[in-house]
């Protein structure tokens, strides 16, 4: 095939313009972001596998000391505290806390990051924002819709940056394939978008009922969610399997793919949301997430359709987390690891590959469970969100899109429990003439937990 090679150099070429690009894109102060300043304070609530990876992400791009550490779990506590005396400039262990309450008020922090199970989003968040930090959330934002008014009401009120860990929005063959391919207009007409996971990703174990080990605080680790009977350690995808924590894998993994075609087509709210799923497979575990669910987002001329299933094989195999744009011209094809434009016509197409940055952060190559394609995005947040605040602006994934996300999540969600499509309305914060829809934007909180409300924070 003689047209081979000029497609390899292209593909190349485009790769090399997009790296540089990038880098010349980013601030002036680069990867040592307030160098010439006081370290800014940070704390991090939530030690777990991703919390401590955004951490030490923000350790490698900022002079910043990370003075406070919250978990209730005092293992996990105690291994994250040790990792981040490594890592940091100082070489100091932070205060360990298991209470986030007692930590915000010991100390004053420039910067919290939150890295919880989604049930404790919200309060860990707006606690943060009253105590005066700037917030670094991890998605999806919440686990019912007003919570997620609630934190941007918050954020607003208190005038504090809250960047979300859609981390899409600052990958590098993404932003690429964005500005080249939909902003350069070679989709022409877009009408339709596809969004999927098929990972096999759904804990449906057994487990019988366990005693409590003397360092989790199971009671603290619940919160304001259900309590469930407990049957091992919540970590590690356990807790992900149950709505009382979260919302499925449409909460987990749709929030991100929605969020990033939001972002490339500068959508908002959509106009209708409609869910069908169930439990059709799977039947034999614990787990009461879907394990096959269809979602339709509908837009003026477009609707963004999303499905998953946890069992079976993809539909394309190249492409089993990801989204797929369709316009007259061709299609965009964009995942964590890649992105491609194939035109209609037949000409070559234009693929983006995954920046990595193993050379210039040697550490990552030791460290434990981590994404090593995702960790140059998540630096590139961390610069986003710290330009953000010293500049006084909102971040590329600012909490009010991080919001719409979420909640186009949850109410696809609700749309396939009540076997019917809904149409919230986000100025009176209702779901139009669906008065059973709109009583399940906010779901009760267990025992002392306060459920916040947008008008109160």
């Amino acid at each position: 095939m003689p047209h081979q090679p000029t497609l390899f150099k292209r593909r190349n070429f485009i790769k090399a313009t997009s790296a540089s690009l990038l880098f010349t894109s980013l601030p002036a102060f680069g990867f040592k972001f307030f160098a010439n300043e006081k370290p800014k304070k940070v704390a991090l609530i939530g030690t777990g596998w991703y919390g401590t990876g955004d951490v030490l992400r923000l350790i490698q791009v900022a002079n910043v000391e990370v003075v406070s550490l919250c978990d209730v779990d005092t293992n996990q506590l105690n291994t994250a505290a040790e990792l981040v005396s490594e890592r940091q400039k100082n070489g100091k262990k932070p205060k360990l806390f298991t209470d986030y309450r007692t930590m915000l008020k010991s100390t004053e922090l420039d910067i919290v990051l939150i890295g919880t199970p989604d049930h404790w989003h919200a309060l860990t968040c707006i606690a943060a924002l009253k105590s005066g930090a700037h917030v670094y959330v991890q998605k999806p934002i919440s686990v019912d819709v007003m919570e997620g008014e609630a934190m941007v009401a918050a954020a607003r009120k208190y005038n504090r940056v809250v960047q979300v860990g859609t981390q899409r929005k600052s990958t590098p063959h993404l932003i690429d394939a964005k500005k080249q391919i939909i902003d350069a207009g070679l989709l022409g007409t877009i009408g339709h978008v596809d969004m999927c996971c098929y990972y096999h990703m759904r804990a449906n174990g057994n487990p019988s009922e366990q005693e409590v080990p003397d360092f989790f605080d199971c009671d603290m680790w619940t919160g304001p969610a259900p309590m469930r009977p407990y049957d091992g350690l919540p970590h590690k995808r356990w807790w992900r399997t149950f709505r009382e924590y979260g919302n499925g894998i449409t909460g987990d993994m749709c929030v991100h793919m929605l969020d990033t075609v939001r972002w490339m087509l500068d959508l908002g709210w959509p106009k209708r949301i409609s869910s069908e799923g169930g439990i059709y497979v799977q039947k034999d575990g614990k787990s009461n997430i879907s394990d096959s669910q269809s979602a339709v987002f509908e837009y003026d001329g477009l609707n963004c359709n999303w499905q998953h299933r946890t069992w079976g094989n993809p539909d394309d195999p190249e492409y089993p987390w990801a989204f797929k744009i369709y316009g007259e011209k061709g299609v965009l094809k964009g995942d964590v690891m890649k992105a491609e434009f194939v035109p209609v016509n037949g000409s070559e197409s234009i693929r983006f590959d995954v920046l990595y940055e193993k050379e210039k952060y040697p550490e990552d190559l030791s460290e434990k469970d981590i994404e090593l394609h995702a960790a140059p995005a998540t630096r590139r947040h961390m610069i986003d969100f710290l330009n953000a605040i010293k500049n006084n602006t909102k971040p590329v994934a600012d909490i009010e899109n991080g919001h719409i996300s979420t909640a186009s999540c949850i109410l696809a969600n609700i749309s396939m429990d009540l076997k019917r499509p809904l149409v919230y309305d986000p100025q009176s914060r209702t779901v139009i003439n669906d008065s059973e829809a709109t009583a399940l934007l906010q779901r009760d909180y267990r025992g002392q937990w306060e459920h916040p409300h947008p008008d109160t924070v």
